[in-house]
């Protein structure tokens, strides 16, 4: 537990009402998605086993302890950062981002993210969708380079979310593995949820404690130690292209939290790429396919290797 961070213990009957419900009813100052939130990212415990089911029941007495981060400072500031803008119409950005961007302000984030560039761009995105994260409909890690879309008022933002959250979106990205994977093309079913021993990480867990996960993949080239692959996302899980490939023993290059502590390539972050997003454009449905290169310094990893 961090120092800023707050822990609230209660006992709670075997109502039968769904663990987010009978949490509101406690901690009334915070709003049900905040605990939704909460609980699907590893923040509450019942009877010290980490639940990350919202809809959860309480079938039995509890005691129920949920952990609270602190939050990020109320209105997100506006900053002067250059953005790659890939594409822009009146109802969305399409985003080429950099490593080392965080997308949304969190703890320990509260400057430099995506969102603040945003704002710093467009300050009419402010409160599209999440108050917290402006704008932003799906998310890319801190070190992972790529496409990002990002709505302009709150009608693109649910019809992109409905997207997502359907599948109809294309999620293609580029990504240089330790090792072969068992066969040149492939699909990866391994259900990720909260690391049961570490809130800050995802794992591979049984089917009771986390949510179906989906990547397929194909070889686009192969070294003696490596394989460049271009893994499809089919659902969208966080950590999912690091943890699935990680699961199959063929981390990728970089990933210093799943895959080899001493990287084995002199590469500063992992070697993930978002290289292409294709989804509808609210309002008109026309289907529109985006791309971006690889970072200069991915491709001179690609380069030195084909020496």
């Amino acid at each position: 537990m961090t120092a800023l961070e707050r822990v609230v213990t209660f006992s709670a009957l075997a109502s039968g009402e769904r663990l987010d419900k009978v949490i509101v009813t406690e901690l009334a100052e915070l709003s049900r998605t905040h605990i939704q939130r909460l609980i699907e990212d590893g923040f509450v415990q019942v009877d010290g086993r980490m639940m990350t089911k919202p809809a959860q029941r309480l079938e039995h007495p509890a005691t129920i302890s949920v952990h609270i981060p602190p939050a990020a400072p109320a209105g997100t500031q506006p900053e002067d950062i250059p953005l790659d803008i890939v594409f822009e119409n009146d109802d969305l950005l399409v985003i080429n981002k950099p490593a080392g961007m965080v997308v949304h302000p969190a703890a320990g984030h509260f400057g430099g993210t995506l969102v603040n560039a945003v704002l710093g761009y467009n300050l009419d995105l402010e409160g599209v969708g999440d108050e917290q994260r402006p704008g932003i409909v799906h998310r890319l890690d801190k070190d992972t380079s790529g496409l990002i879309v990002v709505a302009k008022n709150d009608l693109a933002h649910r019809e992109l979310q409905r997207q997502f959250k359907d599948r109809q979106v294309e999620k293609v990205y580029l990504a240089l593995l330790d090792g072969h994977p068992p066969s040149d093309t492939g699909r990866i079913e391994a259900t990720i949820g909260r690391d049961l021993k570490d809130r800050k990480r995802m794992a591979v867990v049984s089917e009771r404690h986390g949510r179906p996960a989906i990547t397929e993949y194909k070889t686009v080239e192969k070294f003696h130690d490596y394989t460049l692959v271009e893994a499809h996302l089919l659902t969208g899980r966080t950590h999912q292209i690091r943890l699935h490939f990680a699961y199959l023993k063929c981390p990728l290059v970089g990933d210093t939290v799943y895959g080899r502590h001493k990287p084995t390539f002199p590469l500063h972050r992992h070697f993930l790429h978002a290289a292409r997003l294709a989804f509808q454009l609210p309002g008109s449905g026309k289907t529109m396919t985006f791309t971006a290169p690889l970072p200069e310094e991915l491709q001179n990893v690609l380069e030195t290797l084909r020496r």
